[in-house]
């Protein structure tokens, strides 16, 4: 796969071999599939971030509804994102400021993955969510971004408190999801909430809101 790569761009060479693995993996040790994949990842990033990240002052609308939070890591030192549903309206910055809070986010979590581990965990929290927070295009989208430009990052993502209303979107989307990220995603019972939590997140981690010690920090105070 890095003579591939390489060939299509020397500046490959700068990219090490952790990086160059988890493509790998993301396509199932096809090595011609998974060159394909890092090609696309590498355009990508020079077009939608040229400066190398995005700003907090690019996001300001998606910012304001104060839905992402940073919050602790697991039992194996991983970060952990919490993010509330029922806090996000399509706003008018529209699909693309949405999608510059999803890579705003994820760089944060990255950039918090400790050395030897290589994955994040989030907590979808659905309570409270209802028609006006449907958007199924923004969360293709953020699907899209996640599986394509951050392939096994994932470690779990936890749905909690899923009202009834979220799983008409559900069955939407799902056909939209790769079969490793599905194997990724647990729908979680409120009366095993705390347990199931507790199972890979330590009391001193989580937020208090469901048992733990920890206060919410919004994604862009951390």
């Amino acid at each position: 796969m890095r003579v591939i790569v390489e060939k299509e761009d020397p500046a490959c060479k700068e990219i090490n071999d952790l990086t160059l693995r988890r493509f790998f993996r993301a396509r199932d040790l096809d090595e011609e599939k998974a060159s394909a994949m890092f090609m696309k990842y590498i355009i990508w990033r020079q077009t939608f971030l040229p400066k190398g990240f995005i700003s907090a002052s690019e996001i300001t609308n998606e910012l304001s509804q104060n839905k992402v939070f940073m919050q602790g890591t697991d039992k194996k030192g991983c970060p952990i994102a919490v993010v509330f549903g029922a806090k996000h309206f399509p706003c008018r910055g529209g699909i693309e400021e949405f999608k510059r809070l999803i890579v705003f986010a994820l760089d944060k979590l990255c950039s918090r993955i400790p050395d030897g581990q290589e994955k994040f965990t989030i907590i979808g929290d659905l309570k409270g969510y209802g028609y006006s927070n449907s958007d199924v295009r923004g969360y293709i989208a953020a699907l899209s971004i996640l599986q394509d430009y951050y392939p096994e990052r994932l470690g779990k993502l936890l749905v909690i408190h899923a009202p009834y209303i979220f799983m008409t979107v559900w069955k939407i989307i799902y056909p939209f999801i790769d079969k490793n990220t599905k194997k990724k995603i647990i729908f979680v019972e409120n009366k095993r909430l705390q347990a199931t939590l507790k199972e890979d997140i330590d009391v001193s981690q989580l937020p208090e809101i469901y048992g733990g010690q920890l206060q919410l920090v919004p994604v862009q105070e951390d």
